[in-house]
Order: C-alpha cells, then structure tokens, then sequence
C-alpha cells in the first residue's frame, strides 16, 4: 500500500533542500505544507518566515520559526505550498484549506514558488477537483446565480469562514479546455474575491509518488 503521507514527506524534504540561510520563507496551508514547517523548524535555519493562514502561523510559531506579518512584506524568496491537483503544465487547483487567496497573494511575492504533492495529486486535466472560490458573503447570492452557468453543481461550505471573513463556494463539473478564460471570467464577477485556479504562479513542483520524488520546472525568463 502506498504511504501517501511518507510521500508528502518527501516532496516537502525535497523543496526544503532548496531554502537556505537568510531566506523570508512563504509558508502554505494544509496537511503537506505541515510536514514543510516541521522540517524548517527542525533543519534550524537563520530564516524567517511569513504564513498564508493562521493555522500555518500558529504551527510555526509553536515550532520554533520567526513569522513576520505579511502586511510588512513586499517580496520574499521562497514559497513552498501543497495542492489539490496539479498538471503537466504546473497548473493547479489549490484551497482545500480554504487559503486560496493568500496563498495566490504571497506566491505572487515569491521569487520562486514550488509546490509539493503526494502522486495522488498529478493528474491529467484539473477538472475532476473541485474549485474552490472565495466570496464577499454579502455578494452570495449573486455571485452564485453568476457561477450557475460555468458549473454543474456549487456547494458552499457552511458554517465556515476564511481568514479574511468571506466563504467558500467549491464549484464542481466545470470545463478546462480555457484555464485562462475561465480564471478571467471568475474575476469578471463582482464579489468573487479569489479562486484556486493557480496557472502561472508555480516554478516547479515536487511530486512524490511511492517513495520516489519527480521534479517538475517551469521554463520561464528570469523575473
């Protein structure tokens, strides 16, 4: 049987190797982003670091790790995050956890933004996940008349809110023939503050699958 959390792991091991001393660190949200600030904390690094949730900032703190609020922070060096899938392309379905829009935020910030999965998480097409959007709650009921035609089904996660007091509707049933346009057309809505497309974002990606780690680069110009 295959250890999906040895694997996450791995990945997260693999991505730590590339952070160094003096480094401003961005932290993601989720299960996998733990195993990353467990072992920042134990390789014992002279970094800081700034987090995309409260829960990633409570764990760090509790771990020993410097946090700086990212209100004070223009740029940073590194960011390491999980995903919900992610293609050959490193497109990727994030916010599961709910941090889509601060973590989109503090990658957008990073020189570099790897994300790391167990090989669950490498798929073919991103449309088998479920898409998680954050809207303003006083938007709600227009923002889900808007995305009734882009989606099959919208379930909102009740009884929850994000960091920044909005709620989460996960879209399910949608098409990915046009990443781009769908992103673009999600952010034509009014009250629809973030989404957990990712399809520029990521330099590359740690994918751990059965004990054996892949590495995935993105070919760009130097920012």
């Amino acid at each position: 049987m295959i250890d999906r959390d040895a694997d996450k792991r791995l990945a997260a091991a693999a991505a730590v190797d590339e952070v160094c001393d003096n480094m401003l660190v961005g932290l993601g949200t989720g299960s996998t982003a733990a195993h990353v600030i467990a072992l920042l904390a134990e390789r014992g690094l002279a970094i800081e670091t700034v987090a995309t949730s409260r829960a990633s900032a409570e764990l760090a703190e509790r771990l020993g790790l410097k946090v700086r609020p990212f209100d004070s922070v223009a740029r940073i060096d590194l960011a390491i995050d999980g995903a919900d899938a992610i293609d050959a392309d490193l497109s990727a379905v994030k916010g599961a956890g709910g941090a889509m829009l601060r973590e989109k935020i503090v990658a957008a910030a990073a020189d570099r933004m790897i994300v790391i999965a167990d090989g669950s998480k490498r798929v073919a097409r991103l449309h088998d996940v479920k898409l998680p959007i954050e809207i303003l709650p006083f938007a709600r009921t227009f923002v889900v008349e808007r995305l009734s035609g882009l989606f099959e089904r919208l379930d909102e996660r009740t009884d929850y809110r994000t960091d920044n007091g909005n709620i989460v509707i996960d879209g399910h049933g949608w098409d990915d023939a046009d990443l781009p346009g769908l992103a673009e057309a999600l952010m034509a809505i009014p009250g629809i503050v973030g989404h957990g497309l990712f399809l520029s974002e990521i330099d590359a990606a740690y994918i751990a699958d059965n004990g054996v780690v892949t590495r995935l680069e993105r070919e760009r110009n130097p920012r």
